[in-house]
């Protein structure tokens, strides 16, 4: 698990750098030959008003304005973003459809004995979008304000609280499934078809624990709806300090978090991958775009497409290992 974080992190530090020194000759290049230059479709395997989905139109809005075409956001929900996958896979491979991707479709390769698709066979990688850090977060009814107080009641009351994931395979689930492995405790999980519906079980009390991203949940952290416990990054955040990580609460090496990319149907030719990497970098570096991540806390990337096929494959190789070491499954 200190490796898999250690790797990210490293990767992280990496792709910031790749954003600052490549953003220059992409805008140039994307100045030359803009994409997308007709319709484009983005199918995005998350709810509306989930983290997928509020990334999704923020990119792809990027792309419209800088391209003066429509970029259409397209929800595919269902089967832990595999249904979205499937469609995907079956679209025309033109270069004008956008599939967005998250450590879910990673772990998925693992979690599921038969999926309708192969993730490394039937796309090609564009680019690494953007990195978001989790927090832990319950419904103000349970009465903990710490995660040492959490794991207790959890503890004295095995199987009584339950906790919300946006589907099995997704960061939430396995943030949480993580969570119980490390600490010993027993939740019942409640599985939703996307992050919008499992933020919306919260806020009513249906669930007591959620594991989201922090962009998304702090509205409702702020306003008392919901209260954040800790984040689950390595270090305290920079803009929510007073937070302890989950890591210092007494589970060290504990970090999980999500990242998002975009994929095209395998056969798109290079040519057309390169254009849609280099539209995405332009608007990543969009001052308006840039405004809007940092507010939801997302960390743009923008890597180059063999870059991200080096990352997905570690991805795929190391989550599988945390699937087999919890004896995770879908099935």
């Amino acid at each position: 698990m200190a490796r898999l974080a250690a790797a990210r992190s490293a990767h992280r530090v990496r792709a910031a750098a790749i954003l600052v020194f490549t953003c220059a000759a992409c805008c140039t290049q994307a100045a030359a030959q803009v994409y997308p230059d007709k319709l484009a479709r983005y199918i995005v395997p998350g709810s509306p008003g989930s983290g997928a989905d509020v990334l999704a139109r923020i990119v792809a809005g990027g792309l419209g304005q800088l391209s003066g075409q429509q970029v259409v956001v397209e929800n595919r929900t269902g089967a832990g973003g595999n249904i979205g996958a499937e469609i995907a896979a079956r679209a025309p491979a033109d270069g004008y459809t956008l599939f967005q991707i998250t450590l879910t479709h990673a772990l998925n390769v693992s979690l599921y004995k038969k999926l309708n698709y192969e993730l490394l066979r039937d796309f090609a990688p564009v680019t690494q979008i953007a990195t978001s850090p989790s927090m832990v977060v319950v419904h103000p009814s349970l009465p903990v304000k710490s995660i040492a107080e959490l794991v207790k009641l959890a503890k004295a009351r095995p199987g009584a609280i339950n906790y919300a994931s946006a589907g099995t395979g997704t960061p939430t689930f396995l943030a949480a499934e993580l969570f119980k492995g490390q600490t010993g405790i027993d939740m019942v999980h409640v599985p939703y078809k996307g992050g919008g519906e499992a933020m919306t079980s919260m806020i009513s009390g249906e669930t007591s624990v959620y594991f989201p991203s922090v962009g998304i949940v702090m509205p409702l952290v702020k306003d008392g709806r919901l209260r954040a416990l800790a984040v689950t990054t390595s270090r305290r955040l920079v803009f929510q300090p007073q937070l302890p990580t989950v890591a210092e609460s007494g589970y060290p090496g504990f970090q999980s978090g999500n990242w998002y990319g975009l994929l095209v149907p395998a056969k798109t030719p290079k040519e057309m991958i390169a254009r849609a990497r280099d539209g995405v970098v332009a608007a990543l570096n969009d001052v308006n775009v840039k405004k809007r991540l940092d507010e939801i806390a997302y960390i743009p990337v923008g890597d180059r497409p063999e870059e991200f096929a080096v990352f997905l494959k570690a991805e795929i190789v190391e989550l599988g290992k945390l699937v087999r070491r919890f004896d995770l499954s879908a099935d």
